[in-house]
């Protein structure tokens, strides 16, 4: 029987590449770069042989997709940040036998389930960043699922409750890991730069503060009551689909772990940012 080992809500943010740059900007992520660091190592110590990975970038408006393809490797350059990330070279095994698996656990379902083997069909940078750190060697498998921005919240945990019964049904042992912010208000177009380090609104920061609160103390039957408002007034990445998808995993208002944060919150141009891990019971 297969095993979800790990299940995290992760930063993927632009800057954490240019961090890595020589330069003015050198080391501003490494405080994020080091707890994604600790959670591919914690993965690693519990024998993980798979990431699915819960994509804000790899955005789709009909269906669930998942990208099965054998083999992930190439160049990368984002097409929104070029001068941010450009010339990141990535390989790693992918796993469609278990994007298979979640395909037809999510059509049992009635979810609109779209399984891909395309050579075309490549990764976004909320999981290349990601795995970049956590799954430095690309020793294990990488399953990149993407984020539907027109589903429900009600879809997508049933979505992510699927890939919990998939999972439990392999022989994987498996890290989850929803790839998107908390708020994601962007600073404005011409301070942008000045704000790299900086909330937008003191409302997002608050509000984040408490739904991290609220995670660290178990009280996710509060969180999910307040979910939808917290996703559409704090501008959330995809309508936090990643989020959504996690807590199914989790399963969602039956689950009561307390969170533990591995990344304080941290702000960046604009957006709230953390790596948090959920126990999984």
């Amino acid at each position: 029987m297969g095993e979800v080992i790990q299940a995290a809500k992760i930063t993927h943010v632009p800057s954490i590449y240019l961090s890595e740059q020589p330069g003015p900007t050198q080391g501003i992520r490494q405080h994020a770069i080091d707890g994604l660091k600790e959670l591919g190592r914690r993965a690693a110590e519990r024998g993980a042989d798979t990431f699915v990975v819960l994509d804000v970038h790899w955005a789709v408006t009909i269906g669930f997709h998942l990208n099965a393809n054998e083999r992930h490797a190439g160049e990368y350059t984002s097409h929104e940040l070029p001068h941010f990330i450009n010339g990141l070279t990535y390989e790693y095994p992918g796993d469609p036998e278990l994007a298979k698996l979640i395909g037809e656990h999510g059509e049992a379902d009635g979810l609109h389930m779209r399984v891909h083997q395309y050579p075309g069909l490549s990764l976004e940078y909320g999981t290349l960043i990601p795995m970049r750190h956590m799954n430095p060697e690309g020793a294990m498998r990488v399953l990149p699922v993407a984020c539907n921005e027109n589903a429900t919240m009600e879809e997508q945990a049933a979505f992510g409750k699927a890939i919990r019964r998939a999972v439990d049904a392999s022989d994987r042992k498996v890290s989850v890991l929803a790839s998107g912010s908390l708020s994601h208000e962007f600073a404005p177009n011409k301070v942008a730069d000045q704000k790299r380090n900086e909330i937008t609104d003191e409302f997002n920061r608050q509000v984040d503060l408490r739904v991290v609160e609220l995670w660290e103390q178990g009280r996710v039957e509060e969180f999910l009551a307040m979910f939808p408002s917290y996703a559409e007034r704090c501008y959330g990445e995809q309508r936090m689909a990643d989020t959504a998808m996690l807590f199914g995993v989790l399963g969602w208002d039956e689950y009561r772990g307390k969170a533990e944060s591995i990344t304080p919150y941290f702000p960046s141009t604009g957006t709230g940012q953390i790596n948090i891990e959920f126990p999984v019971g």
